[in-house]
């Protein structure tokens, strides 16, 4: 099974280290939240939800197949 954290469905999301995970505890402003940027995200975002609907799809017919056999 594939990572979905590494997929691109979350490509718009920031993926923090663990120091910053441990700095939002004590980050109270809601300072450090840092989203990555894109010029057309609804475009990439809906190309990047299709692109994991795809991967879930072969996956499972791959699964499928190994099942039948």
């Amino acid at each position: 099974m594939t990572d979905v954290r590494n997929s691109s469905t979350f490509s718009l999301f920031a993926k923090p280290s663990f120091i910053e995970g441990v700095a939002r505890v004590f980050d109270f402003g809601a300072t450090l939240q840092v989203y990555n940027y894109s010029n057309r995200p609804d475009r990439k975002a809906l190309r990047n939800d299709w692109e994991a609907v795809g991967d879930a799809l072969r996956e499972s017919i791959k699964k499928y197949g190994k099942e039948k056999r």
